[in-house]
């Protein structure tokens, strides 16, 4: 530079900045030459230490931005940190559900005065909308707004549905007097206008579910990355956390909302929960400046991707093998076990006239795409049963606790819903137990991160739940047979003295079940489908417990119609005394032991994803 008739140049003799660790110091050598007039006057060599700040390279999460579209870095997002605010808001979200769903079977043959066998249906069809939804849900977060917006759409929708459905059962309740039918035991029917508010209300807890459900769960996966060998622990961990914490706050709500809607009122019973999604939401938007948010791509839709997959392989439903694997070794042989598997899908590798131009071809990797879904098919059936099973935990179970001695101190009766505590404090205790005891030794012999794979987990949660449904069998037999010894048959609101706690050790086996397949299948859900589709395979995963449901519905409504003909008792008679849950239970463990058996079939041909978590 020049000031007046001086010339100053510098020039840097020595960089010893590069490479240099991050936010190390670094040495540089300048050299000042002094000039007047053309002449040199002085010449220094200045050496100067600096601190060299480099981008964090390293600690950026890849795939991953803040709230403002912004790299994150892996030391202020992400992690237990904000998974802890997603957990925080699932256990709201759960102890509003199980206060909705864990007694509707009481609220459905109390005040809107339906028949067992009707309201277990009714039951079975609402959990089942309530798991299928989430297909939707998942469809609308991965192809539009994204799992964030879609968290805070169904909880405003999950808000609203709850509100209606407090005020719903503030309804003027109609006096029992003269009102019931003896010999039936079937109330009189409340006001047309409060059923269909009922009902409306509760689909709409059942669509806000469908959209929370899926998006939250895989919005807290999505803070760990897999990529990073401790985060990757983290987040199989993640998956057992989750259920634990959602466990209890099911147990909660089955401890307190239960009595309340028993003893109190159905309208605070209600509210409560509407209160606590409020204070889930806001938690919620408390952590959105630490959360890790995916980058949606500019590429297709997956589900584009995929349905063309499909569309392509019919319409090259004629071409010859021989053609199939000259495309594939021209443009990059598929791995052998995705080759021999669903072959007929390779036929999207071409196009129906032979031209290979940009456009209209599949990609491989969009064939094994759609492989990878076709691969979930088989396990998504043969878990079914198991959702069919878990179904009568809320509804026959709930009906058969009614009947019995529930008294646990002088004047304090267990509410018959409250009995389902049993399943989540089972799950509570078992959960660290398989986490911190379970795996490591599993580990030590299989030399798995997750100590059994996820098919293995899956698969002795059957087991359980098949043994569980016999042993509920059982103890039916015996209250059926206390209930004659003391003559009281006919006398269906009197209490049988049998004690509450033989009913316990169903429930806990449901529990520990659950601890096995529940979180097994959300895992393997979400582990073995394409990135870009996470929420679906959860949705994948909730769908199962869905079709079970409805499953449930028509198998009752089936049996019932069969077991009931000429005025007869049926097996889910009013008066229990003289229906036979037992058989209907001995008929599920029937289906549980061959489905088991389909199971294990399947589940030894499968062939786990690339990269995959085993």
């Amino acid at each position: 530079m020049s000031k007046g008739s001086i010339e100053i140049d510098m020039q840097v003799v020595n960089d010893e900045t590069q490479p240099t660790p991050t936010n190390s110091p670094a040495s540089i050598a300048v050299k000042l030459n002094v000039r007047s007039k053309g002449q040199t006057l002085e010449t220094k060599e200045l050496s100067m230490s600096t601190t060299v700040q480099t981008p964090l390279l390293l600690e950026t999460v890849d795939g991953a931005v803040d709230y403002k579209g912004r790299l994150v870095l892996r030391s202020s997002s992400g992690g237990w940190r904000s998974a802890s605010f997603i957990i925080g808001v699932e256990m709201a979200e759960r102890f509003a559900y199980y206060g909705i769903g864990s007694n509707l079977i009481t609220y459905l043959t109390g005040p809107l005065g339906q028949s067992t066998a009707t309201a277990a249906q009714n039951v079975n069809v609402w959990s089942g909308t309530a798991s299928l939804l989430p297909l939707l849900g998942a469809f609308v977060a991965d192809s539009f707004l994204g799992r964030y917006r879609t968290i805070i759409v169904a909880s405003l929708i999950y808000i609203l549905g709850l509100g209606l459905l407090t005020l719903s059962s503030m309804f003027p309740s109609i006096s029992s007097s003269g009102c019931k039918n003896t010999s039936k035991l079937i109330p009189c029917s409340p006001p047309q206008a409060q059923v269909i508010l009922f009902f409306f209300s509760l689909y709409l807890v059942a669509l806000g579910q469908g959209g929370h459900k899926p998006c939250v769960q895989a919005f807290g996966a999505d803070q760990f990355d897999g990529q990073e060998p401790e985060e990757c622990k983290a987040k199989s961990s993640f998956f057992n956390w989750w259920y634990f914490c959602i466990c209890a706050g099911g147990l909660a709500s089955l401890s307190i909302l239960n009595y309340i809607q028993d003893n109190l009122s159905w309208g605070l019973g209600f509210g409560i929960p509407c209160i606590t999604m409020v204070v889930a939401l806001v938690i919620f938007l408390l952590g959105t400046r630490t959360y890790r948010y995916r980058i949606q791509g500019e590429e297709e839709s997956p589900f584009v991707r995929i349905g063309r997959v499909f569309v392509a392989a019919v319409k090259n439903r004629r071409t010859t093998p021989s053609a199939i694997a000259i495309e594939e070794e021209a443009r990059g042989t598929l791995p052998h076990h995705n080759s021999e598997e669903f072959k007929f899908l390779n036929k999207a590798l071409l196009s129906p006239d032979g031209s290979k131009e940009d456009g209209k071809v599949c990609s491989i990797s969009e064939v094994e795409e759609a492989k990878a879904i076709l691969r979930l098919i088989p396990i998504w059936i043969t878990s079914l049963v198991y959702a069919i099973v878990f179904a009568q935990s809320s509804t026959f179970f709930t009906k058969q606790g009614a009947t019995i001695d529930r008294k646990i101190v002088s004047g304090f009766d267990v509410p018959a819903a409250a009995l389902q505590s049993f399943i989540s404090l089972a799950i509570v205790v078992f959960i660290p137990i398989y986490d911190r005891i379970f795996v490591p030794i599993a580990r030590a012999f299989s030399k798995k991160p997750s100590g059994i794979t996820m098919l293995q987990r899956i698969g002795t949660g059957m087991l359980l739940s098949a043994i569980s449904m016999a042993i509920a069998a059982l103890v039916e037999m015996m209250r059926l047979k206390t209930a004659q010894e003391y003559g009281l048959v006919d006398l269906p609101k009197q209490t049988i003295p049998m004690s509450i706690w033989w009913l316990v050790p169903q429930y806990v086996l449901f529990g520990i079940a659950d601890v096995f397949t529940m979180v097994g299948l959300q895992e393997f859900f979400y582990d073995q489908v394409p990135n870009e589709l996470r929420s679906v395979g959860l949705s994948l995963y909730l769908s199962i417990f869905g079709v079970g449901s409805f499953l449930s519905s028509f198998l009752i409504s089936a049996i019932e119609k069969a077991t009931g003909r000429d005025g007869g008792d049926s097996w889910f008679a009013n008066n229990l005394n003289r229906a036979h849950l037992d058989y209907f239970y001995w008929l599920l463990a029937g289906l549980s032991v061959i489905e088991l058996a389909a199971y294990l079939y399947f589940a030894k041909a499968y062939i786990y994803n690339r990269g995959s978590k085993v």
